[in-house]
């Protein structure tokens, strides 16, 4: 049982953490709680509805189809609109719960309220020390894992990925030497609505993909981002293990109901004895 508890902790806590690096990066470059993270997700499930579902293209074609429409339209809602709020933190989010009304209202008329089913891509099991995990899933956290580490050496090893972290540290000085802060601000609302996109698109044949999708997504993320410190990208990691973790065991030996009132509780926590989160750095 500890064997299929760990297993299941960790398949959830991988998607955890992909919400919440795209969610803990658009605050740590530009200062706002992007609320209407979620929907951005429930886009990327929407294109594999489409293009996997009904139109029967290849099902990877169609997740990274449905990260890129996420990314473009981060990045026009980003011009638009987020663009004159950044490090101005209560009008961006209220931005931000504004754009998530408005998106989920166009899912809402343009896909009706019903929730649909994606036919899944994967079929069948496979067992390791007693543990048994579903291919889907288990295709699902590989692709987690692949994407992390793409994200890693994105920001480690690439010249956007560095003039991101120099923006996120101190933006000022960062112009001086030549980084074009406006650019980076597009690019890493971009790359934080592609993240979102993708996990969306690759949960689409697991839950039903529906206008209000994105709510819970979202609420794990923000859990997730507070326990691990809000603009911290090795706290989005930890924090997204630790939730998944902790609701594998909780929902195994207690019930699910039990494991989402402990998520919370373990906010309070940390709030309390770590403002920061795990990880957070000291606000500036």
């Amino acid at each position: 049982m500890v064997y299929q508890m760990l297993m299941n902790g960790a398949l959830a806590g991988l998607i955890y953490v992909i919400m919440a690096l795209g969610f803990t990066m658009i605050f740590g470059i530009m200062r706002i709680v992007n609320f209407a993270h979620g929907e951005f997700y429930m886009i990327g499930a929407f294109v594999v509805l489409l293009l996997f579902g009904s139109l029967g293209l290849p099902f990877f074609a169609a997740v990274l189809a449905g990260g890129v429409a996420a990314a473009v339209l981060g990045m026009v809602l980003e011009r638009l609109l987020f663009r004159r709020l950044v490090h101005d933190e209560m009008p961006g989010m209220i931005m931000s719960l504004a754009v998530a009304i408005i998106l989920k209202s166009l899912g809402l008329i343009t896909f009706g309220p019903a929730e649909h089913t994606v036919p899944r891509p994967f079929t069948g099991t496979w067992q390791a020390f007693g543990a048994v995990a579903p291919w889907d899933r288990t295709v699902v956290a590989i692709c987690a894992l692949i994407i992390l580490a793409i994200f890693y050496l994105f920001l480690k090893h690439s010249r956007l990925g560095l003039a991101m972290k120099a923006v996120a540290q101190d933006p000022e000085t960062a112009s001086l030497m030549g980084v074009k802060s406006g650019q980076i601000y597009r690019a890493a609302f971009g790359v934080a609505c592609l993240l979102a996109g993708l996990a969306g698109a690759l949960m689409a044949p697991i839950y039903n993909v529906g206008p209000y999708m994105g709510e819970m997504p979202m609420l794990k993320a923000f859990v997730v981002v507070i326990l691990g410190g809000l603009g911290s990208i090795l706290g989005a990691v930890v924090g997204g293990l630790l939730l998944g973790l902790s609701e594998a065991f909780l929902s195994t030996l207690l019930s699910p109901l039990a494991a989402l009132i402990a998520s919370f509780a373990m906010v309070l926590i940390v709030v309390i004895v770590r403002p920061n989160g795990l990880l957070g750095r000291t606000a500036r």
